[in-house]
């Protein structure tokens, strides 16, 4: 009989020790969102990062779309539907960007062209401060507005 009651002791010094107190559970809800507020500024950024990528892999294709266009009729266009788009401006594949066309400063369209990637206004891109507005121009020069400059590219 003493080991039975031995038994039951123990048992009900097990369920009081099971579990987590509620102070416990509200530490680790603390550390959790602590770390995820460190945390999310730079995966916001990393995003941002990676959707420039389709403002420069849409310039590209209209840079190269613009030299084909240059060999077939001796001259640039400003109208994206003339080199095969569906818009003018025309919208990025992933469509945080839209391209436009126009005759660079010291010249006419003719013999240059300058190539404006900006963000879609309300688009997941519209508040990146740091690459605001990307440029390709016909000699191949490449830029961007915003704190972040020519280190965008």
């Amino acid at each position: 009989m003493a080991s039975a009651e031995r038994r039951a002791h123990r048992d009900r010094r097990r369920a009081q020790h099971a579990g987590f107190t509620l102070i416990e559970l509200m530490i680790a809800v603390v550390i959790v969102a602590v770390l995820m507020a460190i945390s999310l500024p730079s995966y916001q950024e990393s995003l941002r990062k990676g959707r420039r990528s389709d403002a420069k892999a849409g310039l590209a294709d209209v840079a190269n779309r613009q030299e084909g266009f240059m060999l077939d009729r001796s001259t640039y266009t400003t109208d994206m539907q003339e080199l095969g788009y569906t818009s003018d401006p025309m919208v990025s594949e992933e469509g945080y960007y839209t391209i436009d066309a126009a005759a660079c400063a010291t010249g006419t369209i003719a013999t240059c062209y300058v190539l404006t990637a900006t963000p879609v206004a309300g688009g997941a891109q519209d508040d990146d401060t740091r690459c605001t507005v990307f440029t390709l121009n016909s000699s191949g020069a490449k830029a961007a507005t915003g704190s972040g400059g020519s280190s965008c590219w």
